[in-house]
């Protein structure tokens, strides 16, 4: 038995000696350099406005997302992410975010009927970049799904 745990110690040894001497530093990585930012001057922005939420995408002509914002990526709660006020901080959150491409026109696609679409609209002049176009994109039912009931408040 005393033969067993010497072989037992020695192999322990032996594999902690072959352990550190196997151990070497890693070749410390290439740093990867940054990606430049390919520049847009016109792209497009959609809105959607719907009765609890306000969503603004800002993408290049082909639909390459740019930049996003959402009432509530801006911080509002509840009821308050529907209001015109909450519409027009998200546009400045999108368009603050879309400066690093150097947009400066947009052709804007409104979808929905919520309160935040025309302070949406307002705020892309208000945060320096021009609208070329507006268009609203909502779709309307050609007499399809019936709508929920209207609320008895």
């Amino acid at each position: 038995m005393t033969k067993d745990v010497q072989n037992l110690k020695e192999t322990a040894a032996s594999d902690a000696a072959e352990g550190s001497a196997s151990k070497k530093k890693a070749a410390p990585k290439a740093k990867k350099s940054k990606k430049a930012k390919r520049q847009v001057s016109t792209g497009r922005a959609y809105v959607q406005s719907t009765y609890n939420n306000t969503i603004v995408t800002l993408t290049d002509p082909d639909g390459n997302v740019l930049a996003w914002a959402s009432a509530g990526n801006a911080g509002f709660r509840g009821p308050k992410k529907a209001t015109p006020y909450a519409a027009s901080v998200i546009v400045r959150n999108a368009v603050e975010r879309a400066n690093d491409y150097g947009l400066k026109e947009v052709h804007v696609f409104v979808k929905g009927v919520g309160q935040g679409r025309e302070s949406a609209i307002r705020a892309f002049n208000a945060n320096g970049v021009n609208v070329l176009s507006i268009k609203d994109v909502t779709p309307i039912p050609h007499n399809g799904c019936r709508p929920p009931r209207p609320r008895r408040v």
